[in-house]
């Protein structure tokens, strides 16, 4: 049997349970540190939760024993973006009651290699790993951009967990680079992979239709974005003020907004821009069915102005669904502007409105960009071109 692989991550996530999935594929014996509450993802050798930063009141945390706490949750997702910045302070603190539990734990499992995929606060964490046990830390998307800026305490982790870490993946260039800013050693190897490890392209191609029992008219062009709420990363606000801008020109657009259902915030934008007709908000939807969401959308929209490589982005893109984003350093190293994508402010509403426009007036554009994207999925981010890498990195590391 191959080395034994210890993963920190928040055990709900897709993209974390795609690259626990391609770990378990390549021979490793795998168990998991969740920061969430979750069920044991099959496969895993050994499996416990820390759940560090408060995150047994985060609304999908599925904590079954602590039912006293859906009040809680209830009140975090209506008032998220302000406790957002409540979490950057006191959440590191939480970091120090957890510690001792997490080497008690590094002990027990006796892992061969540490992998933390992300750094707030599953790389924070994971920096209390013993010195003899080499770890890597993967950072996504905001973690050095965003959140290690969000207060003194995020800083000092932040560089705590890089001056630890032995190698580092990235789901960009960009991050690999900043990260030798904030305490990552010059010559430790690094590697730049999708944060799910890669795309299952078949599993892609093999998807059902879309099930649409949501009432969006089928005789109008759909758009997607599937972000969520992101508060000072994405700007969901300006896309639903773009919403109408664009309806002055296409009234037979319908804006598909998955894992916003029931959300407070996006009900008072809907409520604010009159654009309930028009727009439906979803609930989060299974990796097949968003897949197949996806091919039946025209365009994929993501105003971010804080952002890695998003794993919608990359499915999107397999999917033939033409992305129109925000214009940063990180998502240009996937698109071409005017090529197989679009890239625009993510703070003006009026551009993203252009940009939405211009990509449903061109089907001629997104035919191209489709064929583009798919060949830039297959060469860079399908299965069977990260898997090999994944375990050429990691024998770095072993014996």
């Amino acid at each position: 049997m191959k080395s034994h692989i210890l993963i920190v991550a928040d055990g709900r996530s897709p993209t974390a349970l795609s690259w626990i999935d391609n770990v378990l594929s390549l021979g490793f014996r795998v168990s998991l540190i969740s920061t969430f509450h979750c069920e044991k993802p099959e496969g895993i050798a050994h499996f416990y939760v820390l759940p560090v930063a408060f995150s047994r009141f985060s609304t999908g945390s599925k904590d079954k024993k602590k039912e006293t706490t859906h009040d809680v949750r209830k009140f975090v997702k209506r008032f998220a973006p302000l406790l957002q910045k409540f979490r950057y302070t006191l959440g590191p603190l939480s970091l120090l009651r957890y510690s001792r539990q997490y080497q008690t734990l590094v002990g027990e499992i006796a892992p061969d290699l540490v992998h933390a995929l992300r750094i707030p606060y599953e790389g924070m964490l994971a920096s209390y790993t013993p010195k003899h046990i080499p770890l890597i830390l993967a950072i996504w998307g905001n973690d050095l951009t965003l959140h290690a800026k969000g207060s003194w305490m995020m800083r000092h982790f932040t560089r705590q967990s890089l001056s630890r870490a032995n190698g580092l993946t990235s789901d960009t260039q960009r991050d690999i680079r900043l990260a030798t800013n904030w305490g990552l050693k010059p010559d430790s190897p690094v590697l730049t992979l999708p944060g799910s490890g890669g795309l299952d392209l078949a599993a892609i191609e093999n998807t059902q239709a879309f099930n649409n029992r949501y009432g969006i008219p089928e005789n109008t062009t759909w758009v997607v974005n599937p972000r969520g709420l992101r508060p000072g990363s994405v700007h969901q606000e300006i896309f639903f003020e773009a919403i109408p801008k664009v309806l002055k020109e296409r009234r037979d657009i319908s804006f598909i907004c998955p894992s916003l259902d029931g959300q407070p915030q996006a009900l008072a934008w809907v409520k604010q821009f009159d654009v309930g007709k028009h727009s439906f908000l979803l609930p989060k939807l299974p990796q097949s069915q968003l897949w197949s969401l996806f091919k039946k959308s025209a365009l994929f929209i993501s105003p971010s102005s804080h952002d890695g490589t998003p794993n919608t982005l990359l499915e999107a893109m397999a999917c033939g669904c033409f992305p129109i984003l925000g214009d940063i350093e990180s998502l240009r190293e996937w698109i071409n502007h005017g090529k197989n994508g679009l890239l625009v402010d993510p703070r003006d509403p009026h551009a993203l409105a252009h940009s939405i426009l211009t990509g449903l007036n061109q089907p001629n554009l997104r035919h191209t960009a489709a064929e583009t994207n798919y060949e830039i999925i297959k060469n860079r981010a399908s299965k069977n071109i990260t898997r090999p890498k994944i375990e050429d990195y990691y024998s770095k590391f072993l014996d």
